[in-house]
């Protein structure tokens, strides 16, 4: 990490009031002493917990933006509508003027009859010529009135298919936000239920199994030499992250004041001017993959199996993260939960086609 990142970590970090330590002990009421049970067994009980409601926080942010996406599809579908309603409109009136200049004009004798009976069959021709160049307009204008019908039908109805996905996704939005809200009760409940002893000593279990698995990883030589420095993006996109050191976690926020994993993550490379996806699956499908080996500061780093959190690496074997509901952005020790692999928001084209490693830790 450079001279003038660290210095910025360290402003940021007392600014916040926090420490370069990965999990602090909730803060909860004095609660009602249940039975006695292992802090291990809390311990995982309580990782389970957090686990499944990050997946799930994942789940509903993934529909957020395919609803955003949806919205912005039938807004512009309507749009549509709306133009090529008015386009029918003027169609069918040049149509109607069309039918009634068609019937004024009308007359029993036919074209080749005049031309013959004509006293100056030259003039005739030409005047042949001028109302051919009139039937072809006619036939244009009856040309566009049939295409703008049948865009209108069709445009209508891509506008209700759409409508009909938005309110499946809507739907779908809500389940998952209940599901959600479900898994932090969970959590509350069971957090609610212990002591303050063992709220210690499930702070400090949870500290040493850290410390445990930073440790292996580190002397494991598995994230190389660390003495990359940032891309001009991924500094940005870092010191964007570093900035909001000490504010809340809060599932399915984006920023400013509040951000889950995957929210702090696409909300810094974005202001680095590099777009990413909204959420942490999304981000470990579709971005290069990078070696733990190879990372440099600005890498994003993706936990658990199922691509379920997300943090920024900052070096020194530490990432930027937002850990989960009722704690802080903080810096951690990299190992603070299982390791996926790692991606690189900007890398060059041709970095996507090599072969990507992971590694993964168990604590």
């Amino acid at each position: 990490m450079s001279g003038r990142l660290l210095r910025l970590v360290c402003t940021a970090t007392v600014a916040a009031g926090t420490v370069l330590a990965p999990l602090p002990a909730a803060a909860v009421p004095e609660p009602q002493a249940p039975g006695q049970r292992p802090v291990a067994e809390l311990l995982t009980d309580l990782q389970s917990l957090y686990q499944g409601a990050e997946q799930a926080t994942e789940t509903y942010n993934a529909t957020e933006e395919k609803l955003k996406k949806q919205r912005a599809e039938v807004d512009r579908l309507d749009s549509e509508l709306t133009r090529a309603r008015l386009s029918l409109h003027d169609s069918r009136g040049a149509a109607g003027r069309l039918a009634r200049e068609q019937y004024q004009n009308s007359t029993a004798i036919s074209p080749y009859v005049r031309l013959l009976l004509a006293r100056d069959p030259q003039h005739a021709l030409d005047e042949g010529h001028v109302i051919g160049q009139l039937a072809r307009e006619r036939a244009e204008t009856i040309g566009r009135l049939v295409g703008t019908e049948k865009k209108s039908d069709g445009l209508a109805r891509a506008a209700r298919k759409a409508l009909d996905g938005q309110l499946t996704l809507a739907a779908r939005q809500k389940k998952e936000r209940d599901e959600v809200q479900q898994r932090l009760a969970d959590v509350e409940k069971l957090l609610t239920a212990l002591t303050p002893d063992q709220l210690t000593a499930l702070a400090d279990f949870e500290k040493t199994d850290v410390d445990k698995a930073q440790r292996t990883l580190v002397t494991s030589g598995a994230l190389g030499d660390d003495n990359r420095e940032p891309s001009r993006a991924g500094d940005r996109a870092l010191r964007y992250a570093v900035q909001q050191i000490g504010k809340p976690y809060e599932w399915g926020a984006e920023g400013p004041k509040t951000y889950d994993c995957s929210g702090l993550t696409s909300q810094a490379w974005a202001h680095a001017g590099t777009p990413i996806p909204r959420t942490s699956q999304e981000q470990w499908a579709t971005l290069p993959k990078v070696p733990l080996k190879h990372l440099r500061p600005g890498d994003l780093v993706v936990y658990f199996p199922k691509a379920t959190h997300v943090a920024l690496y900052l070096g020194d074997g530490k990432v930027v993260q937002a850990p989960r509901t009722g704690e802080k952005i903080q810096v951690s020790p990299i190992a603070t939960y299982p390791i996926l692999g790692a991606v690189r928001p900007d890398a060059r084209p041709k970095g996507a086609r090599g072969t990507a490693r992971s590694a993964t830790t168990n604590h």
